[in-house]
């Protein structure tokens, strides 16, 4: 997965059970996680966690309605607990991809 820096050069991220929405703009948001989610599938990374701090709450409400909007991909999501960022992140639960017939 990749971002761009200042100078409009893409950046690779590695894909983990973790993503951080601090380092991306508000407008990235959307298609990052798809493509994040998208990304944990196919690597059978089921259970992520998605930090979006606390603040104002906007980008959790936001993450929130793309979840919703994601039926096919996520089984379910959480807010953090104490141990996973409380309300400051959100936990999901992913849909594993089918496995493809030959």
């Amino acid at each position: 997965m990749s971002n761009s820096n200042s100078s409009g050069d893409p950046i690779c991220l590695p894909i983990t059970s973790e993503i951080d929405l601090h380092a991306f703009r508000p407008n990235e948001v959307s298609s990052l996680l798809r493509e994040y989610i998208r990304e944990c599938r196919e690597k059978n990374i089921l259970l992520i966690r998605i930090v979006h701090g606390k603040g104002t709450g906007t980008l959790r409400e936001g993450v929130h309605r793309l979840l919703d909007k994601m039926q096919n991909e996520v089984i379910s999501y959480t807010l953090g607990n104490q141990t996973s960022g409380g309300w400051g992140a959100t936990v999901a639960t992913l849909k594993g991809l089918e496995p493809e017939n030959d």
